[in-house]
């Protein structure tokens, strides 16, 4: 489900449920006493951390709102990871479990999702290093000297899968600094803490689910446990609520609009060169006190960049989400009807698989940005007295039948998702084709005004600068252009519209037969009866992971061998006959760490394996090199953006691949057989007692050498939490000091869950269920995307629910002072103060040869509250008389804040505004009061509200307006 998407949709339209976290972490754990109260004014029992989401960003800091910048090492990596749990530690102050869930293998569902996006960050990786050769051969042709290339163990973030080296480490490095936060730190010393490693199989996020679940069905728990789960995926939210846990909150940062970064890993790798030259070359004493288990001083090279303490948490409560479906998902029936709110939460989560999963294609029919959920719970609200009643039963999901799902009821509701879909399909197309016709507009003027003025964007090869060898800052300034060239470049050929290209969509949903260019296209069915075939096979086998990612959802993995055998998903309205499946899964087991990297690793990345089975990748003679291809085909059929398109990879053979796998098992050394085992988690827990620690220890010297054997049962009663722990000897070495020292006083054992127990989808009894905060007036409802003339559904009660923003006739959304527009004559207001500014003393002072506008032409009134706007002309070299002044209506250069606006896309002025090349016109930032701030075409302001880029002088050639096109018209809203 998309990530940003969703949680942004959720929080638009439930806007009580956010609460900003109050942060006293300034940059140092020690400093921040955990064991006071915590001043959120929550005391949470359990933290549970998603590792995953913590990995990832201090792995490779290439994303814009990434806090590190100078990772090139796994220690550096393992450094910022103790640091990001100490600081997430810090605001939730867990009184009894902390729980730490690392990604372990996958079910085969996920792993096709897995293998495209790691083979699609291979290639991205490919791509922008020969990229970047390129401009490095430029820039030496010009005499700028460059930092040299640098390497790094970080360059490939596919080692983040099980069953590679880096991985391996750091379940070791999380063993040793768990034990030292528990002997060194007051606030770690009365609880507990589990570690589920990469060698567990199971998705972190699912792991952590099954814990809840088997905690909560087991006798003496407590209704009212306080969880907190940090993490960044969508999915948290819908297990969450799946749970029916009532004190349930998850932690997150807030969310800013990610741009996608696969391959911005070169450029990342010329921010570690510059960071090191800056920092290290000139003499400079390391500063930084590394968060390493031991606590030492470390080098320049080992230091870690610390986590930003500027950067904004969240708490999203559960139990205030609760209270807005209760009052949102109101239905009514004819029939015999009993309300449930767990079983409409438990249909909501179940309807919501269809707006988007990692388990299943997305259906062409919804998209999240275009208000798929709205759509979504609008037809379950309408149809549901027609429906029969709820469409899942999650009391009966140990029915062998299958009583858990009523698939006639699920067939009716999204067949009348379907009726929607072709006034879905033609607002698309109308909207690209508009979108179209004003960027061909903009880059066929951008090119010649380019020509015009002979501004060429290459390097001539036959111009040799002279050397600046020799000036320390000359050299990083070059690799820091080096590194923007790099990041732009990127971005721009990532525009499949880009330099006036209009794609390709050959199926163009939405006009007559487009289902059956569907199927000829995306299936190669050439006749009705395949079609027909296909059809079939499709919604016999989206019915089938249906109904796996909703025993997912709730009771854990039905299959491991299951997975969705196409790489595209139905439309709505073809998912007739799914009340005709009758589907029993097979459990199978887990692949082992290395069959899941034989299945979803590149060959760019079989490095990561042994050395054995990397040959199988990358030798011509393997019996399975079909299944790596060194290049494949990405369906971008209607896109915009390469991201967006579709990997078409051949699916895994699962019984080729393990058949080869298993001859070369008996080859592994002993530390790659540990890599490739599967284990249970690891337990972390204080003595209570002497006594208590002298019984144990004694038990445990008597215990075999096998991990399985010494099973003792807990009592939830007493130890906080139920499971079966198994005991294991210790191999402590006499010159480990300090791991002897951290067992003495702490205990690490062997924890399994209990899978026996069914959880019950209700509310247990003895919750405590917190006072109402919310009321009808609070939902913002919304207009449906096809019904509304612009990109997004539209609040349709947007002044009754504004947490953080002004109504509509307030320009500056979230500004608390905005500037004033000033209106002149022949000019209309835009959505940014200043865009009617006059411009007339630029025009005196700056009267070069520049575009213009011609304001002529009276214009039309909007509706929005977003005042006058003006249909702009052409009108040939000179200012038309009635035109007084001259506005700035250009469209704006990288990162003017005009474009932030939600609606700025759909305004009529821009379909007809013209480049021309006349003279005295120039544009002027927000604002601008005097010449002086006036910005020319060749010209961008670095402080345009903090989102401005690059400085004076840079010109506007294709590369800058094709950022500026981004913003014009992004298909994923």
């Amino acid at each position: 489900m998309g990530v940003p998407s969703f949680y942004r949709w959720l929080v638009n339209k439930y806007p009580k449920i956010v609460s900003d976290a109050i942060d006293e972490d300034k940059g140092d754990y020690k400093l921040v006493d955990c064991t006071l109260p915590n001043p959120n004014g929550v005391e949470f029992d359990n933290l549970y951390l998603d590792m995953n989401g913590i990995i990832h960003p201090c792995f490779h800091p290439d994303d814009d709102n990434n806090v590190f910048t100078t990772t090139t090492t796994f220690d550096q990596v393992f450094n910022s990871i103790y640091e990001y749990i100490d600081h997430l530690f810090s605001i939730v102050r867990p009184r009894k479990l902390l729980y730490m869930a690392i990604d372990g293998v996958a079910p085969r569902a996920k792993m096709n999702q897995q293998r495209a996006r790691r083979f699609r960050t291979a290639k991205d990786h490919q791509m922008a290093e020969e990229m970047e050769e390129k401009l490095r051969k430029q820039f030496e042709k010009q005499g700028k000297s460059l930092l040299p290339k640098e390497e790094s163990q970080v360059s490939d973030s596919n080692v983040i899968t099980p069953g590679t080296e880096f991985m391996y480490m750091l379940s070791e490095k999380l063993q040793s600094y768990i034990r030292l936060r528990m002997s060194e730190n007051p606030a770690w010393t009365n609880i507990k803490v589990i570690l589920s490693d990469g060698n567990v199989p199971g998705e972190g996020e699912h792991k952590i689910m099954s814990f809840i679940r088997s905690q909560r069905s087991s006798p003496g728990y407590d209704p009212n446990t306080r969880h907190c789960l940090y993490g960044l995926d969508a999915d948290l939210i819908m297990l969450a609520l799946a749970s029916h846990e009532v004190h349930f909150s998850i932690l997150r940062e807030e969310v800013l609009s990610p741009t996608p970064s696969s391959q911005l890993g070169r450029a990342s790798a010329l921010e570690n060169s510059i960071y090191k030259a800056e920092k290290c070359s000139l003499n400079e004493k390391p500063s930084v006190k590394s968060v390493t288990p031991t606590g030492k001083l470390v080098s320049c090279e080992e230091a870690v960049f610390p986590v930003n303490k500027k950067q904004a948490y969240q708490f999203l409560n559960v139990w205030i989400l609760r209270e807005y479906l209760a009052l949102d998902l109101e239905v009514t029936s004819s029939q015999k009807f009993e309300y449930d709110l767990e079983r409409l939460i438990d249909d909501l989560i179940f309807i919501c698989f269809f707006a988007g999963n990692d388990f299943l294609p997305h259906m062409p029919t919804l998209e999240i940005h275009e208000g798929a959920i709205d759509l979504l719970i609008h037809v379950y609200k309408k149809e549901f007295g027609n429906l029969g009643g709820y469409l899942v039963d999650m009391q009966k999901i140990e029915d062998k039948k299958g009583a858990y799902i009523k698939l006639k009821r699920v067939e009716k509701f999204i067949l009348a998702v379907g009726q929607y879909e072709d006034q879905i399909f033609q607002k698309r197309t109308q909207q690209r084709e508009r979108s179209l016709r004003r960027i061909l507009s903009i880059y066929k003027d951008a090119k010649d005004y380019e020509n015009e003025n002979d501004l060429d964007g290459g390097i001539s090869s036959d111009i040799v600068a002279p050397s600046d060898v020799g000036s320390v800052d000359q050299v990083l300034t070059n690799t820091k252009e080096l590194k923007q060239k790099l990041k732009d470049h990127i971005k721009h050929q990532s525009d499949l519209f880009k330099d006036g290209g209009v794609g390709t969509d050959k199926v163009k949903f939405g006009i007559a037969g487009w289902k059956e260019r569907f199927y000829k296209e995306k299936f190669s069915a050439q006749s009705p009866d395949e079609i027909e075939t296909i059809r079939k096979s499709l919604v016999m086998k989206y019915g089938e992971g249906l109904q796996w990612v909703l025993l997912y959802y709730f009771s854990g993995v039905p299959s491991w061998t299951w997975f969705y055998p196409y790489h595209y998903g139905p439309p709505a309205s073809d998912l007739k006959g799914l009340s005709q499946l009758n589907v029993k899964f097979q459990k199978g087991s887990p692949f082992k760490p290395f069959d899941q990297l034989m299945g979803v690793l590149p060959p760019r990345s079989s490095h990561a394996l042994p050395k054995a089975f990397r040959e199988l990748m990358v030798d011509e003679n393997s019996n399975i090199i079909d299944f790596y291809p060194t290049d494949f085909e990405i369906d971008i059929d209607g896109k915009r953006f390469m991201y967006q398109g579709i990997c078409k990879l051949p699916f895994i053979e699962e019984e080729r691949l393990l058949t080869e796998t298993k001859k070369l098992e008996n080859t592994l050394k002993d530390y790659e057989k540990d890599r490739n085992s599967q284990t249970l988690d690891w337990l972390f827990m204080r003595f209570s007692s002497k006594r208590e620690q002298d019984n144990v220890l004694c038990c445990r010297n008597r215990v075999a050498s096998e991990k399985v054997k010494g099973a003792i049962k807990m009592d939830s009663t007493i130890e906080g939490i139920k499971g079966t722990i198994h005991l294991m000897p210790e191999d402590l070495t006499e010159d480990d000091d300090e791991k002897v020292e951290c067992e003495r006083n702490n205990l690490c054992l062997f924890y399994e869950i209990n899978q026996a127990a069914h959880h019950g989808p209700r509310l247990l009894e003895g919750v405590n269920i917190p006072e109402k905060t919310v009321d009808k007036e609070d939902i913002v409802e919304t207009i449906l995307w096809h019904e509304n003339h612009g990109n997004r559904s539209i609040p349709a009660n947007r002044f009754h629910n504004q947490r953080s923003k002004e109504p509509d006739n307030n320009l500056h959304y979230g500004s608390q002072n905005p500037t004033p527009a000033i209106i002149s004559k022949g000019a209309g207001v835009g959505f940014s103060s200043g865009r009617g500014k006059s411009s007339t003393a630029c025009q005196l002072e700056r009267g070069n040869n520049f575009p213009k506008r011609d304001v002529s032409k009276p214009g039309s009134f909007r509706r929005g509250g977003y005042g006058r706007t003006e249909d702009l002309r052409m009108s040939g070299p000179s200012m038309s008389p009635s035109s007084q002044t001259i506005s700035n209506y250009g469209p704006r250069p990288v990162g003017n804040p005009f474009w932030s606006s939600p609606d700025a896309r759909n305004e009529d002025w821009r379909s007809n505004q013209r480049w021309t090349n006349g003279p005295g016109s120039c544009w002027r930032r927000d604002g601008a009061e005097s010449p002086d701030q006036t910005r020319r075409p060749n010209q961008s302001f670095s402080g345009d509200g903090g989102r401005g880029r690059g400085e004076a002088g840079e010109r506007p050639g294709l590369e800058v307006l094709a950022d500026l096109v981004f913003n014009l018209f992004d298909l994923e809203g």
